[in-house]
């Protein structure tokens, strides 16, 4: 079997598992619904309003927003990989995850222990703020550090520092500061809707599309600074533009991770229905 038929072969594979994972979503869940029930409810036959509704309102957009976030994710992680010319970076390995958390850990214990509430774009500017200033700090270390292992130690560095902080933070934080702040590190897909699955198609497609644009250059990056200037390649730029691209992805996990504690709440009246 040659390569391109390998290639060929592994992501029918994995449109496959794709296609069974996003249906078994739909035909699992606490309400057992008959296969009938679902494709009628799929396509608006369906004359039972209860599991019209725990399809349409419930299973349907949630997985919606799995694919959505799956693939944006993924994408992501790609153009951090390849902008660090490394295939073990990530946010967690370079400490971003870490500086997000410390941010929205301080600004719950600030905001709560002075009796003050904590907004939705509080949480989020606070989370995207964080995450920033560790990519920042990463991004100088980058310009003075020419091997990657290096950077990678530095990355791992700020992550430990970060979560030492917060550890010590959350130390002296109330019990329901420190609930609030798990339930958000978690994240969850519970009380997704229709408005958040076009949200983030917002996000995510434009930003999917501008990856793929950008496939050929990127190949030519990952060949090495040099080859890509010689083949025509404004490499500060393209950077920049990489980077760009990358915060789309960092800035809707962020925003999809408030979302869950604010539609949580209002989805427990009809949690039981899924």
């Amino acid at each position: 079997m040659t390569s391109k038929k390998r290639l060929i072969f592994s992501y029918g594979i994995l449109a496959l598992l794709l296609a069974v994972l996003f249906a078994a979503n739909l035909f699992w869940g606490s309400v057992s619904l008959t296969p009938g029930a679902v494709l009628a409810a799929l396509t608006g036959r369906g004359r039972d309003a209860l599991s019209v509704g725990i399809i349409t309102q419930l299973r349907l957009p949630r997985a919606v927003m799995v694919v959505l976030l799956g693939a944006a994710l993924s994408a992501a992680g790609y153009l951090l990989q390849t902008f660090f010319a490394n295939p073990i970076a990530g946010p967690f390995v370079m400490g971003i995850s870490s500086g997000a958390k410390l941010a929205v850990a301080l600004v719950m214990v600030a905001f709560l222990n002075h009796g003050l509430l904590t907004s939705s774009l509080t949480l989020i500017t606070a989370a995207f703020a964080g995450a920033m200033a560790s990519m920042a700090f990463v991004l100088a270390v980058s310009r003075r550090v020419q091997r990657m292992s290096i950077l990678v130690i530095c990355g791992v560095m700020i992550g430990y520092i970060c979560s030492a902080v917060t550890e010590f933070v959350v130390a002296f934080a109330q019990d329901s500061n420190i609930v609030n702040l798990h339930n958000w590190s978690q994240g969850s897909f519970s009380g997704m809707t229709w408005g958040n699955v076009r949200a983030a198609a917002l996000v995510v497609l434009p930003a999917l599309a501008a990856a793929f644009c950008l496939s050929k250059p990127m190949a030519a990056y990952q060949m090495g600074e040099a080859y890509a200037r010689s083949v025509g390649i404004n490499v500060k730029a393209f950077s920049r533009l990489l980077v760009g691209v990358w915060l789309f992805g960092r800035f809707l996990k962020l925003n999809l991770k408030e979302k869950r504690k604010r539609n949580l709440q209002d989805a427990r009246d009809i949690i039981i229905l899924k």
